[in-house]
């Protein structure tokens, strides 16, 4: 049977200064386009359908726009995404969380997004999250209530990174400090903005975008043994 991974985004689009944010377009696009010929690809956001994408990510990835966006297959998807609460657990093999500012925001203290990353991860399933979407993991516990990133290696969003886009004040936490106070051993790339996939087990994490390409083909190699 055809293995389901269900792509997480969020449903913020402002931040805490007021800037447009969203979803993070390659974020998305560069694992689909690894992950789409190989498995069942269901979208789901807390407010259900067209989650808003970063314009900035559109005007930065001009590339991703004809191949990700409108591409009638994903247009579809995007129209027709879930609603977190609609998601059940037992349906699916994998689930993905896609970057942008706007987890951070929003899937980070959501109860049901919470709710059903603790469920996936409490099953065995694959649990992955690119650039800021490990921000929906910081609430995410295993049996014994435990953080999921408590004593093993994690990447995210780094410090610097958050310094050099200058929105250290559009997030209510930075990405990099969370990780750490919850126990995870923080890794990050040798230079900002480098590549930077993190392996534990059946929790892998990306550190930005350049990580969204890297963080797809480890999910399938998993989802492929």
């Amino acid at each position: 049977m055809t293995k389901r991974i269900l792509f997480v985004f969020t449903s913020a689009n402002r931040t805490l200064t007021g800037a447009s944010t969203g979803w993070y377009l390659p974020e998305a696009a560069h694992p689909y386009y690894i992950l789409a010929p190989h498995f069942i690809i269901d979208f789901a956001s807390p407010a259900g359908p067209n989650p808003p994408v970063d314009e900035y990510s559109v005007e930065t990835f001009p590339d991703d726009v004809g191949k990700f966006l409108e591409n009638p297959e994903v247009k579809k998807k995007l129209s027709a995404t879930k609603k977190l609460s609609e998601i059940n657990p037992d349906d699916y093999d994998a689930i993905f969380y896609i970057g942008g500012h706007g987890p951070v925001l929003d899937l980070a203290v959501d109860p049901v997004n919470i709710q059903l990353a603790s469920k996936f991860y409490r099953a065995g399933k694959l649990v992955a999250a690119v650039c800021h979407g490990p921000a929906a993991l910081v609430g995410a516990t295993d049996e014994s209530g435990k953080s999921i990133f408590a004593g093993k290696p994690v990447t995210g969003f780094s410090n610097v990174e958050e310094e050099q886009v200058n929105k250290v004040k559009d997030v209510p936490f930075l990405l990099e400090d969370k990780i750490s106070s919850l126990g995870g051993k923080y890794e990050k790339a040798a230079e900002p903005w480098g590549p930077k996939v993190v392996v534990a087990g059946k929790l892998i994490t990306g550190q930005n975008p350049a990580s969204a390409h890297p963080i797809g083909e480890a999910i399938l190699q998993d989802l492929q043994e």
